[in-house]
Formats: C-alpha cells, structure tokens, sequence
C-alpha cells in the first residue's frame, strides 16, 4: 500500500491519508469544500461547496497516477436530500460523459457546517 498525498488538495485534518493506492485501485478519502491552497472553508452556495469538492478529488485522484475518467465508484454525502438536484447538476457538468458508480447518503450533518463531502474510487492510468 501506498500513502497518496498533494498539496494540490486539502491536507488530512485527522487520523488518515488523502488516498491510498494498493495495486490499480486508489482510494480516495473524503473530501470537503476547503481550499488546498489557502485554507480557506467555502461556505457558499451548494453549487460552489460541491464544485471545489470535485476539484479536490480531481486533484489527489491526478497525484495518485489517474485522472477524473478514472474514477469508478463515488459516495456522496449530502446534508439536505432537497439540495441534490444541485448537487447532481454540478456534479454532471464536472463528469461530462463518464459516470461512475455511484452512492448518495443523506446526512444530519458534516463538519464545519459543511453541505456536501465526496469520496471516491479510482484506478490507475
């Protein structure tokens, strides 16, 4: 197994990894609307918070040997079941035409406030 780590995405704030990869597959932890650059929580709208989601996966998914098409499995957690067509439409638009596998949990909530966390399953190039 292999510890998977960028600066191009949030660093872990607890007790794990951005991803592991063990043989093709990567495994990639889940990810809130923080900034990797500067910190910074986005606690805008739901169409932001799941856009910069999405780049955050993109981005350890790229570190790790893949890439966006790559990704074959995603759970999406959302805090509000009213908020999902949102969801879903920036979600469609970040995917275009590859549609992975995917899970959508309701939560009460997530950490920090937040309205939306992803993780993912990818394999390598």
């Amino acid at each position: 197994m292999e510890k998977v780590s960028t600066d191009k995405a949030p660093r872990a704030g607890g007790h794990y990894t951005q991803a592991i990869a063990h043989g093709e597959f990567i495994f990639i932890s889940g990810q809130l609307p923080i900034h990797a650059e500067t910190g910074e929580k986005v606690l805008g709208s739901i169409e932001e918070q799941t856009l910069q989601v999405l780049k955050n996966v993109e981005a350890i998914a790229v570190a790790a040997g893949s890439g966006l098409n790559h990704i074959v499995k995603t759970t999406v957690y959302v805090s509000d079941m009213e908020l999902w067509g949102r969801v879903n439409e920036v979600y469609a638009q970040f995917f275009g035409d590859h549609k992975p596998a995917r899970a959508v949990v309701p939560v009460k909530t997530l950490h920090y406030g937040f309205q939306v966390e992803i993780e993912a399953i990818a394999v390598k190039k």
